[in-house]
């Protein structure tokens, strides 16, 4: 499992920055125009015009804590990182909003615009995909080990 979640840890480096700039989904307010692509990035281009302290926050905790967990776990599994620093990435991984991002556009997808018409795309597949892994990895990597400095003295 080690080498395994090595080479999935180093695809899912490459496959974030993916996932950020593939289409969610198609969003058209009638039927007679045309379909226009939202991404993440288009989506946080959209907050940046209108709101720069939500769109900061957004941007930190949608993309920057996800791909630093993930480099974390990355450093972790190849051994230049040690499994003290689980902790600290665990805690990055409850602050990153990827998956509360993700549950958002669910809902928005699910809930629909009423004038409209929204169809999921690509990138909204492999941008669960990329966040459902990124847990898993989280579970499946190494626990921090006990050394004897860490035992409590009598």
């Amino acid at each position: 499992m080690n080498t395994l979640a090595k080479y999935v840890n180093l695809a899912l480096l490459i496959a974030f920055p993916i996932a950020w700039f593939a289409p969610l989904m198609r969003a058209g307010l009638l039927p007679l125009f045309g379909l226009s692509e939202i991404s993440v990035i288009s989506g946080l281009q959209s907050l940046w015009d209108s709101d720069v302290a939500l769109a900061l926050l957004v941007t930190f905790f949608a993309l920057f804590a996800p791909y630093v967990k993930t480099l974390g776990l990355a450093l972790m599994h190849f051994g230049l990182l040690s499994a003290r620093v689980k902790p600290a990435l665990s805690l990055l991984g409850k602050l990153a909003m990827a998956d509360i991002f993700l549950i958002a556009v669910y809902i928005t997808i699910a809930k629909g615009i009423g004038v409209g018409r929204i169809e999921t795309a690509w990138g909204l597949y492999l941008f669960t995909g990329c966040i459902l892994i990124q847990l898993l990895l989280g579970l499946l990597s190494p626990k921090p080990q006990k050394s004897a400095t860490d035992l409590p003295q009598d």
